[in-house]
C-alpha cells in the first residue's frame, strides 16, 4: 500500500505579516544601536570615538542588507506547535471486511 503524504499547518511557513514586522523590528534596533553610536562619537574623546564613527557609517548598510534578506524556510514545528502521532481510521472497506449486508451502503 502506498502512504500518501500528510501536510500539516506545523510545516507551514510563518505568514508574511509576521515576517515583515520581523524585519522591522530587527531594522528599528539596528537604526537604534546606529543612533547611539553617533550620539557616542560626538561625546566620547580619543580613539573610542573612531570606532563609534565607524558603526554609525556601517551599520545602515548592513541593517538594509538584514532587513532585505528575504523568507526564510521555517523547521517543521518552529511555530511552537509539535505535530501529534495520528492514528488514520480504517476504510470503509476494511472496517466492512466479513459482515453481510443485504441492503446498499449509502
Amino acid at each position: 500500500m502506498q502512504e500518501t503524504p500528510v501536510h500539516t499547518i506545523t510545516g507551514a511557513q510563518r505568514a508574511l505579516s509576521k515576517e515583515q514586522s520581523d524585519r522591522t523590528r530587527r531594522y528599528l534596533i539596528s537604526m537604534g544601536i546606529r543612533t547611539g553610536c553617533v550620539i557616542a562619537a560626538i561625546i566620547v574623546p580619543g580613539w573610542p570615538r573612531w570606532v563609534f564613527i565607524a558603526g554609525a557609517v556601517i551599520l545602515p548598510y548592513l541593517a538594509v542588507v538584514v532587513a532585505n534578506a528575504g523568507r526564510t524556510a521555517d523547521e517543521a514545528g518552529e511555530m511552537g506547535v509539535e505535530a501529534q502521532p495520528q492514528i488514520a481510521l480504517p476504510s470503509k472497506a476494511t472496517a466492512l471486511e466479513g459482515v453481510i449486508i443485504d441492503r446498499p451502503l449509502t
